[in-house]
């Protein structure tokens, strides 16, 4: 079986900003309240994190600032994906340097490529780092899919030991599961799917949702490991409307609204990114209600 880096909830977390840059009084206090309420795993400049519209030294920046606030307490995994496979390798070896547990590596975007590209680009980065790599398929925002039968080439590679799979496509992630085993340890990217990948042999969630319901999110996945499947599939299921709050405009555009209305101060979105709309604020805002996560 392949390294396992975390098994549960890693909360995808946003990144702060005020008019100075990366708010890192804020990211502490985000950090410190995913730890006390049972996160497994912090995944930095992510998509959540908008790592596209923030430069290289922020990033950095960013990254250092949550190895050096979590100290050991819990696994943190970096974005340092891209579409040039040089500038990858470089991101992933300053973050292999400065202690990460692992680097979650999107599939190259607006260049694109075919399969056998896709297996060149990932492989040849896992021959640069000794980092554990998650691969990240989400085709809605790259326009690349990863194919089983490229997962199941890219498991053979030791240091390429999960995937999150966001595709929505259950069959496909079924079809990984059964072609990968225990080579290719899987994450739902969805967090409308949990408790669906973690019956096709899942090990948890790169989650959205936890940014503002981090215990809850944990324990979907903690019910469903211990075999308390009722109290995790309701769980889920009771979590859908505000799921899809938080993804009815393009994300982190609600997360970051969410955040803002339960009473931390992650400001707004970057461009080309917008605040919330007024009509998108008021659904979410009632399902934060409803959710009990405001008053």
């Amino acid at each position: 079986m392949k390294k396992v880096i975390f098994k549960g909830c890693g909360t995808a977390i946003v990144t702060p900003f005020n008019e100075n840059g990366v708010n890192f009084n804020q990211f502490e206090k985000l950090i410190e309240s995913q730890i006390a309420n049972k996160v497994d795993s912090i995944i930095v400049c992510g998509t959540t994190g908008e790592s596209s519209t923030m430069t290289v030294d922020e990033r950095k920046q960013t990254i250092e600032f949550a190895v050096k606030t979590v100290n050991g307490r819990i696994p943190v995994i970096a974005g340092t994906g891209g579409n040039c496979t040089a500038q990858v390798i470089e991101f992933t070896k300053w973050a292999e340097s400065i202690g990460v547990d692992g680097a979650l590596i999107v599939t190259p975007y607006y260049n694109k490529t075919t399969q056998d590209g896709l297996i060149a680009h990932y492989s040849t980065i896992a021959t640069q780092t000794k980092l554990p790599i998650i691969l990240y398929s989400v085709p809605s925002r790259t326009g690349v899919n990863i194919l089983p039968q490229t997962c199941k080439k890219l498991s053979e590679i030791e240091n390429i030991v999960a995937i999150k799979e966001a595709s929505g496509n259950l069959s496909q992630i079924a079809e990984i599961a059964n072609l990968c085993k225990d080579n290719l340890n899987i994450y739902s990217g969805n967090d409308d799917q949990i408790t669906s990948i973690l019956a096709v042999g899942g090990i948890g969630v790169i989650s959205v949702l936890s940014n503002i319901a981090p215990e809850y999110t944990h324990n979907i996945v903690e019910n469903f490991e211990k075999g308390n499947l009722k109290e995790s599939i309701n769980s889920q299921i009771k979590a859908i409307p505000l799921i899809k709050a938080l993804f009815c405009e393009v994300n982190p555009i609600p997360v970051k609204a969410a955040l803002n209305m339960i009473g931390y101060n992650v400001g707004t979105p970057r461009l080309p990114l917008l605040e919330m709309s007024n009509p998108g604020k008021e659904k979410l805002k009632s399902e934060l209600l409803t959710f009990g996560l405001i008053k």
